[in-house]
């Protein structure tokens, strides 16, 4: 089993949300991560999707996804360079003075931003990998034993341009 991504440039429709997710649910693969959003062209979106799978199963869905109607185009990114960022917000309750200092000083040291905060709340908001995401939770989780919110996006990527970043 390997955690696998796909790119799938669709017709902007209704519906097509759901059965692309459909096709994936009546075959009971389950997703990992799934973001979608219009392109340059109005007309066309753009899905990224994360699921975990053997390559038998997964050499499956892309030709399903392939046959499907609605989709222009099917985009492996498991195996070649790309950009990819989630987007994620953290709240954290009940919050001390030096809980306050403390989140600001993670904030510069994981290059989030703080874009919210009272005298007792701080809200904080992450652009970064998945992993570094979840690096970011369980620092929280350890330091705000159960005062925090977490509001995860999926991740979104795009191929890398320059031979040197791969």
């Amino acid at each position: 089993m390997k955690k696998r991504w796909i790119c799938l440039f669709v017709e902007n429709d209704i519906g097509v949300l759901a059965k692309i997710s459909g096709l994936f649910s009546g075959k009971s693969y389950n997703l990992n991560s799934l973001t979608v959003g219009v392109t340059e062209d109005k007309a066309i979106s753009r899905m990224t999707i994360s699921l975990t799978s053997d390559d038998k199963t997964f050499e499956q869905v892309k030709k399903q996804l392939n046959r499907s109607v609605e989709v222009i185009k099917v985009v492996d990114y498991t195996d070649i360079a790309i950009h990819m960022k989630e987007l994620m917000f953290v709240k954290i309750n009940n919050c001390s003075d030096k809980d306050i200092d403390e989140i600001f000083r993670i904030s510069q040291i994981f290059n989030i931003s703080v874009i919210d905060y009272t005298p007792a709340t701080v809200l904080i908001e992450s652009v970064q990998t998945e992993n570094r995401n979840n690096d970011l939770i369980a620092l929280l989780e350890k330091c705000y034993v159960n005062r925090i919110e977490i509001v995860r996006g999926g991740s979104v990527a795009v191929e890398t341009l320059s031979i040197t970043d791969r």
